[in-house]
Formats: structure tokens, sequence, C-alpha cells
């Protein structure tokens, strides 16, 4: 079992904002039983950051014109990786999703507040499917957005006529690829809708109430092999299904101590199965094993690196990066799971 540690984030700085960010100390790493550890990586919130070095001649017209104006996070919610380590974050303040590419040197900021049919107004969740095509909740007009891969619309799921949405406000939003099957959480119905690809509803899963299988206020969504995860919020838990929607396990309990939950938001698993929980109250990141006890946790109030505001979305790639929305410091957070010694990301040889 993982010993219980706690990450100590440096001290707050004066700017949130990249350089002063970049030029910060570094965290130290939280060494965890077994030759585990978790470092932190960086942080980011400016589409700048994805191409830092510019040329000369593009400094010069930056002079003569001034420089272009340059996307950043408003107030991001929601974050995912695609198939080609791109990360996405849905941004309410800011009205669309951003596209962050570092390994391309690339940036994408898909928007449609403007659209005159079917606007996207406040995108909550995003997920990806095997192609990487991009699925968007809005909680606000009840809808799912789906764009493809380079972020060209296609269509909207639970579009009613006379342009009402369907769902009374979608949050979570998770897509089997595999099963061709699509989860969204309508979390003022307490259900989960699964619907095939084209979003025709082929089950309403769950009900109000504080049992098994029931839900108050439901959010995130996250799938893990043959298992549906999602945040049952103010049940103050984290239910498992499985992808027929059977109750599998639950985690978690109300309260303000290590190991309790009081405002859950982000999921996600590692390749070792352990379970990440953000509890945005508190501003930390929770840990559990599928017995449900607590293995560590990491991070604290804050704004310096490894310190959060409002932690919302959580995303763990398949390298065992993890990806943190810090909403209210305005960036995404990176830390990097290092699993069972003598691989880099957890997984066996």
């Amino acid at each position: 079992m993982i010993s219980l540690a706690v990450l100590l984030a440096t001290p707050a700085l004066a700017s949130k904002r990249s350089k002063e960010t970049m030029d910060a100390p570094t965290v130290p790493d939280l060494l965890l039983d077994g030759g585990r550890k978790l470092s932190f990586e960086r942080t980011f919130s400016l589409e700048r950051e994805v191409k830092p070095k510019r040329s000369f001649w593009t400094r010069v017209v930056d002079v003569i014109a001034g420089e272009p104006d340059f996307h950043y996070l408003v107030s991001p919610y929601s974050v995912v990786t695609d198939s080609r380590g791109r990360i996405l974050v849905t941004d309410l303040g800011a009205g669309g999703v951003h596209i962050f590419d570092f390994a391309q040197q690339k940036y994408k900021f898909i928007t449609r507040r403007d659209a005159g049919k079917d606007p996207m107004l406040a995108p909550q969740c995003v997920a990806v499917d095997a192609q990487d095509n991009i699925y968007v909740t809005d909680s606000q007009v009840g809808k799912v957005f789906v764009f493809d891969a380079n972020g060209k619309f296609r269509r909207a799921i639970g579009s009613l006529k006379g342009g009402e949405g369907y769902f009374k406000r979608p949050t979570g939003i998770a897509v089997d690829s595999a099963g061709q099957h699509i989860y969204v959480t309508d979390t003022l119905r307490n259900k989960i809708f699964m619907m095939d690809i084209e979003g025709n509803i082929l089950q309403a899963i769950g009900k109000t109430g504080t049992g098994d299988g029931e839900f108050n206020f439901p959010t995130e969504l996250r799938l893990h092999g043959a298992d549906l995860a999602v945040v049952d919020a103010m049940n103050f838990r984290v239910q498992v299904l499985d992808r027929s929607g059977a109750f599998r396990y639950a985690i978690g309990k109300v309260g303000d101590g290590a190991g309790w939950m009081f405002r859950p938001k982000g999921i996600g698993f590692d390749s070792e199965g352990h379970l990440y929980v953000v509890d945005g109250l508190w501003g930390m990141i929770q840990v559990f094993d599928q017995e449900g006890r607590l293995l560590y946790y990491f991070g604290q109030k804050g704004t310096g690196n490894g310190e959060f505001q409002l932690p919302a979305g959580l995303q763990i790639d398949k390298h065992d990066r993890i990806y943190v929305v810090d909403s209210f410091n305005r960036r995404v957070q990176v830390f990097h799971y290092y699993g069972t010694a003598g691989t880099e990301d957890g997984r066996k040889p």
C-alpha cells in the first residue's frame, strides 16, 4: 500500500502568468512506497507557450505592427488528451475549447458562440473518440457538440425542433469507441444517458437517491477498462458501474478530512488502476485503491506550483501524466506518476 504523504508546493508567486511560473523553483518529488513517485512537471495557460521561440523576423513584425492577440485560459473547466498527444481544455469564460499541441507547436481555439444555428454557449466537459473526434457538453443549451479532429463542427446531439436541447443539464461525457456508445450525465435529471454514436438514446441509467446506482447531481464521467466511473457529487462519492450501467462499487463519504469528499470534481485512473479524485473546495487530489482506501493525496490551496484554487477537471494520459485544471488560477498543472520501479509509467514491460 502506498504511504500517505503530501506534495509540498513552493511559495506563491506574485504573478500567475507563464514566465514567472516557468521560472519558479521546482516542486519536490513526492516519494511513495515501492519505488513509486509523483513529480511536478509544468503549468501552461497561454497559446504563446505552445511556440515560445519566435523567429527574428516575426519579432520584427511584432515591433512594427504590434504583437498579435494570444488566446489564454479564462475560466477553464475540463481537460482531455487525444491519441496525438494534444491537450483539449474547455473554457466557460472564453466560450470554447483550447487545443494545445506542444509536440507540433500548434494551437487552435474552437468556438461557436456566435453561430446562428446551434451556438455553443457554455462548454462544460470534453471527450474524444478513437478517431480524435471531439465531443463537448453544453450545460446551458442542453446539447452535445461534435467536432472532427481538426475542429470542424459536425453536428449537435440533443437538438430538438425550435433549437431547444433535450438534456436539462448535460455535464460529464465519455465515449466508448469500441462499443459505439456515448455516455452523458444529465445532472438535473440525476441520470446517465447511454446513446449510440449518432446520439440516439438507448438507455437511461440511474434515478434520484442515495443507494447503489442512484444519484444526487451526477457530473463527471470516466471510462476505465470495463468500468464507467461517475462523480455522484451531492452524495459525496464516486460510483463505478459496468458499461451496461450495473453498479459495481462506490468510493467516498462526506467530510473535510483526508479520504473524505466534500466537492468531488474531475476523476481519472492511472496505469495501476488507482482512482484520482479532485476536491474543488480543499484544493487537493486524493488517490484511492479499488477498496476505497486512501493511498496518498497532493496539493493544497494556493497560487504556487503544486497548489490549486478551485481545481476542476482531471485527465491521466497513457504515460501517466496527470493534467489538473486549476480553474481559478487560470492554468493547467501537469504532474507525472511513476509506478512500479523499472518502468516509465507503471506499466509492466
